[in-house]
C-alpha cells in the first residue's frame, strides 16, 4: 500500500516518514462496476485517490441526462473541493469499472497540507488543469461542430492516457461511444457515425479497447476547424 501512495502524483514527493503516516491514516475502498461513489450535493468529508480502475465525474441534466466532466484513472484524485470550502459535492462520480479507492478524511488531508506544502502547490496546478479543461470543453462546445469537438475530445484522451507515435497517437482506453458522446455534448449515434467515417478516411483504426490516430495532422485540423467547413456560424447550435 505505501508503493502505492507513492505512485500517486500529489504524493510523489512526500519523504519516507510522510508516507508512512500518510499510510497510518489512508482507508482503502472498493467498488463494483456501475457503483455510485459521490453524489452531487453530498457532504464533503474525505477525498479519494485512485488505486485501480476508472471512475467518471458527471452532472445530470434536468431531463436526467448525463454529463460527463471527465474520467479520471490510476493516480488521480477527486473529492478534495468540498473538503476545501466545505460546501457540498460538486457533481456525482461513478465507477466505470472495478475500481480501489484510498479515502483520506478532513483532518487527516488538511492537517497533511499544512505540514507538507508541496501538496497544497500540486493541488493547485491539478486543480488549474482541471479549470483549463472546462474552458476548453465550454469553447468547443460554443465553436466546433460534433466532427471538431470528437477530433479534440480524442487528441485529449491521446495526451492524458496515450502514447505518441510518428504522425498520431494510441488510445489506450478508449472510453465507450455513449461515454464519448456524453463528453462532447452529442449523441452516440452521431458519435458512431463521425467515428465511422475518420475510419472509412484512414484517419483512426480501432484495435480492441486501443483506437489509433493514423494521421495526426489530419486530426490536429479536424480538430480546430471540424469537418472542414469551418468553424459554427454565430448563433448556429452544435450538430446532436
Amino acid at each position: 500500500m505505501k508503493n502505492l501512495l507513492q505512485k500517486i502524483p500529489l504524493f510523489a514527493d512526500l519523504e519516507a516518514a510522510e508516507i508512512d503516516l500518510l499510510y497510518r491514516l489512508v482507508k482503502t475502498r472498493a467498488y463494483s462496476k456501475g457503483a455510485i461513489i459521490l453524489q452531487e450535493d453530498d457532504p464533503g468529508e474525505a477525498m479519494f485517490m485512485i488505486v485501480s480502475g476508472r471512475a467518471k465525474v458527471v452532472h445530470l441534466s434536468e431531463d436526467g441526462r448525463e454529463i460527463i466532466l471527465d474520467m479520471l484513472g490510476q493516480g488521480d484524485f477527486f473529492g478534495e473541493m468540498a473538503l476545501l470550502d466545505q460546501e457540498p459535492r460538486s457533481a456525482h462520480v461513478t465507477a466505470v469499472e472495478p475500481t480501489e479507492l484510498l479515502v483520506l478524511e478532513r483532518s487527516a488531508f488538511l492537517n497533511q497540507v499544512e505540514r507538507e506544502p508541496k501538496i497544497a502547490i500540486k493541488m493547485l496546478i491539478e486543480l488549474s488543469r482541471r479549470l483549463r479543461r472546462a474552458d476548453e470543453k465550454i469553447q468547443d462546445l460554443v465553436l466546433l461542430d460534433v466532427y471538431g469537438r470528437v477530433a479534440r475530445m480524442l487528441l485529449r484522451l491521446a495526451r492524458l492516457h496515450g502514447k505518441p507515435l510518428e504522425d498520431g497517437f494510441i488510445i489506450t482506453r478508449l472510453p465507450t461511444h455513449h461515454e464519448l458522446a456524453d463528453m462532447v455534448g452529442a449523441s452516440r449515434e452521431t458519435v458512431s457515425r463521425v467515428l465511422a467515417d475518420l475510419t472509412r478516411r484512414g484517419v483512426v483504426r480501432n484495435s480492441g479497447r486501443m483506437l489509433i490516430i493514423e494521421k495526426g495532422e489530419e486530426m490536429l485540423r479536424r480538430a480546430h476547424r471540424g469537418d472542414g467547413s469551418g468553424r459554427m456560424k454565430p448563433g448556429q447550435r452544435p450538430a446532436r
